[in-house]
């Protein structure tokens, strides 16, 4: 069980959206894309147990820590996870049907993974969710080409020398990236330590 301290400070605010946003009152199935140690999941999972949610991962250490987060708690609403690469093809995404979902989370991802992961989020999301489902994100972001304060420059500094393919994104590029999925940006909201969540919905057929 692999612990994040970032994950237990921003696990109990990133509820509170997700409360905001999703319906609690009917059965709903929910896949995080990028679960990390699976402190996320399991904690969304003892709140909101009318979704299934439905844990995936890249890395396959953090693959383990989920396994062993799930079997700590015990809970009947989250499976098993699965190996999942963003940047490939919704259709290599263990199975996952097209219009199957009601939500997906992706969680610290975004700035921390090559461009490809993010447009393979949004154009995988874009197919498997269900019309009105939801895509929520959260994250650093740049604002209208900003980063702001210094800490998230820095931090965009520190990342782009780790990899020239990181760095936190701009919100209009993500939006941009939505709308060639069909989702459209619904909603920004401010976050502890100056990160936000993205709430993306699926438009509806017409």
């Amino acid at each position: 069980m692999l612990n994040a301290a970032a994950a237990e400070r921003n696990k109990e605010p990133i509820l509170a959206v997700l409360r905001e946003c999703v319906d609690t009152n009917r059965p709903l199935n929910a896949l995080e894309i990028s679960s990390g140690t699976g402190q996320h999941v399991t904690h969304f999972a003892q709140s909101l147990r009318n979704i299934l949610w439905q844990p995936s991962e890249f890395d396959r250490q953090s693959i383990a820590s989920i396994e062993a987060y799930r079997a700590h708690y015990n809970l009947d609403n989250v499976k098993p996870a699965i190996h999942l690469d963003a940047s490939q093809p919704n259709e290599h995404w263990a199975g996952i049907q097209p219009e199957s979902l009601d939500l997906v989370l992706n969680i610290n991802m975004i700035h921390i993974s090559p461009m490809a992961c993010t447009e393979g989020l949004f154009k995988g999301t874009g197919a498997i969710l269900k019309p009105q489902g939801v895509l929520l994100t959260y994250g650093p972001y740049a604002v209208n080409g900003r980063i702001t304060p210094q800490s998230n420059i820095d931090f965009d500094c520190s990342l782009r020398q780790r990899c020239p393919d990181w760095g936190l994104r701009d919100v209009s590029l993500l939006s941009s990236l939505a709308q060639k999925s069909g989702l459209f940006l619904e909603k920004v909201v401010d976050m502890p330590a100056n990160n936000k969540c993205l709430l993306f919905r699926k438009e509806s057929l017409v």
